[in-house]
């Protein structure tokens, strides 16, 4: 498994590697996005194959708290997949009947998302930073760059659980966690998630404007 995971395709520049989970998980990552951006609830079975891309990239690159997002994420996708096929009554979009209407959070919610999510990124990347450098010192490598880490762990689920309850709000916070990604990556040296990262941010910004049109159809 481990040299399935550190497979070189190629390299760049004579001396930056391009890895063969780097490659299959961008391609699988820009699949789910861009279907759940035109409203498809196909999403969801290439995000069921994302979680475990993600799981095997963040090992190999020792990002602990994103790691241990992926089987929460698991969850959150499950529940997604069953809300979006399965809208309570009042619910139940205008153009696709059987389906979840796409809907707003009210700003007092969103200010309740965007307080939980500063207070959980700062909690989990003190934890990762206690782990890295004293707790677990020899045991497993520490995580290069904690904190950024952890508010990328925390942004996602928040846009993922978003997401899940097809709430216009998520592609914002998609944004804010393509940004922030875009950081870490560039980070730990991946080659391929950076421009991926770049095509998350233009495929962000064209499902805002698409599930605003949706929104106000109330589809």
């Amino acid at each position: 498994m481990h040299e399935i995971i550190n497979h070189t395709l190629f390299t760049i520049g004579g001396d930056t590697p391009v890895l063969l989970i780097d490659l299959v998980t961008s391609a699988a990552g820009l699949g789910c996005v861009i279907l759940a951006g035109r409203n498809s609830k196909y999403n969801f079975w290439i995000g069921y194959l994302y979680t475990v891309l993600l799981f095997l990239m963040f090992w190999n690159k020792h990002l602990y708290a994103s790691l241990l997002l992926q089987p929460v994420s698991l969850g959150i996708n499950i529940m997604g997949h069953y809300r979006w096929t399965h809208p309570r009554k009042g619910e139940e979009s205008s153009l696709h009947p059987g389906e979840l209407k796409v809907t707003m959070l009210t700003w007092p919610q969103r200010a309740a998302v965007l307080t939980a999510v500063l207070v959980l990124a700062g909690l989990w990347g003190r934890l990762l930073s206690l782990l890295g450098n004293g707790w677990l010192t020899g045991i497993l490598p520490a995580d290069p760059v904690p904190y950024l880490d952890s508010c990328v762990t925390v942004l996602i689920l928040a846009a993922q659980f978003l997401s899940a309850l097809k709430k216009w709000d998520c592609w914002v916070a998609w944004l804010l966690v393509n940004i922030a990604q875009l950081w870490l990556h560039l980070s730990v040296g991946h080659v391929f998630m950076p421009v991926v990262c770049g095509l998350y941010l233009i495929n962000g910004i064209v499902s805002l404007i698409n599930w605003t049109g949706l929104y106000s159809r109330k589809a």
